[in-house]
């Protein structure tokens, strides 16, 4: 026995990772030196003949660092294991999927990760071995889309990979900034709708340009935040959920900041107080808008198993204009009336 929770058949890119880890797990106590620690592993040898990483575990099992052989071998005998360890190592949590193992495996690039439950227990291990077979099971599969799931652990598509030059290019970003134009179209249509007021009252189309710059800013700062945070991180309803619970107070207490900030402006140079009441909805209920949809549409797309790192910020930024853009003549229709 190798203490692998083997199956009959390769792992799918769903299955999750607490079926497939190993379970002799090269594992030290934290407080002892390294001369004890050494003491251990002759007394309990591991059967598998491949160790890179030893764990560090505390009275409770909880993974608390990592311990290269590397500084176990070169080390000083007499220093304490916990001074050589790596201090809050990359895990992977046991609710999992394979596909986001291979993520880790491409993202981070090391042999070997520690797989903990949602306390932090250590529960296994999981080596590259999981990841080589996946890329061989690729070489073997006739389905294109099978090769496409894994190149989008990179950020591209089978397909693409494939086509260099810029046709490809064109046709794999085109389609997206089409939602560019459909907004600016759509904002065309939405300051259509409101036309009576701005003719009546010009200084509203002033700060349009401004509202529109602080939602486009904050979904970018989202849309960034979100693809940085989906990178290792195992997604669920509820996961996104209190993300965009977070975001939305985010935006709110950004937004509220920005306008007060544009308020005074309009307020000292002797304009409507109106105008200011307008701005202080506007921006507040835009950059709150356009914070959640920069956090939703990543995630929905990572959800739903699509790449989203080139359809994320086109879609966002056409979802936070049209929402500012609609909120603010609004509440400036309802204040002006």
């Amino acid at each position: 026995m190798n203490g692998l929770n083997t199956s009959s058949d390769l792992p799918t890119l769903e299955d999750t990772v607490e079926k497939h880890l190993r379970r002799d797990l090269p594992r030290i106590c934290s407080g002892i030196s390294l001369r004890e620690a050494l003491d251990v592993i002759r007394l309990e040898p591991l059967q598998s003949t491949r160790i890179v990483y030893y764990y560090v575990t505390d009275p409770d099992d909880k993974l608390i660092g990592v311990l290269p052989v590397r500084s176990l071998l070169l080390g000083n005998l007499d220093h304490p294991v916990n001074d050589l360890m790596i201090l809050r190592p990359v895990a992977i949590p046991s609710i999992a999927t394979i596909f986001d193992a291979c993520e880790f495996f491409t993202m981070y690039r090391f042999l070997a990760f520690p797989v903990v439950d949602e306390t932090g227990k250590l529960l296994g291990r999981l080596d590259i071995d999981i990841y080589q077979r996946e890329l061989s099971s690729l070489e073997e599969t006739p389905a294109s889309h099978t090769y496409d799931d894994l190149f989008q652990l990179i950020g591209v598509h089978w397909e693409n990979a494939k086509n260099t030059g810029w046709r490809p290019a064109f046709r794999m970003r085109f389609p997206w900034l089409l939602c560019n134009v459909a907004g600016g179209l759509l904002a065309a249509g939405i300051l259509g709708l409101f036309e009576d007021e701005l003719e009546k009252f010009v200084v509203l189309s002033l700060f349009i340009p401004v509202v529109l710059a602080l939602a486009e800013s904050v979904a970018i700062q989202s849309v960034t935040l979100a693809l940085e945070r989906l990178h290792g991180d195992t997604l669920t309803w509820k996961k996104l959920r209190k993300k965009l619970a977070d975001e939305a107070l985010t935006g709110l207490a950004l937004g509220l900041a920005t306008a007060i900030v544009v308020g005074v402006f309009s307020i000292l140079r002797g304009w409507d107080h109106r105008l200011f009441a307008s701005l202080l909805i506007g921006i507040c209920g835009g950059v709150t808008a356009a914070a959640t949809c920069g956090i939703l549409i990543p995630n929905l797309l990572k959800l739903f198993k699509k790449d989203p790192k080139v359809a994320a910020g086109p879609i966002s930024l056409v979802l936070a204009d049209m929402a500012t853009l609609t909120i603010y003549l609004l509440s400036a229709k309802w204040f002006f009336a």
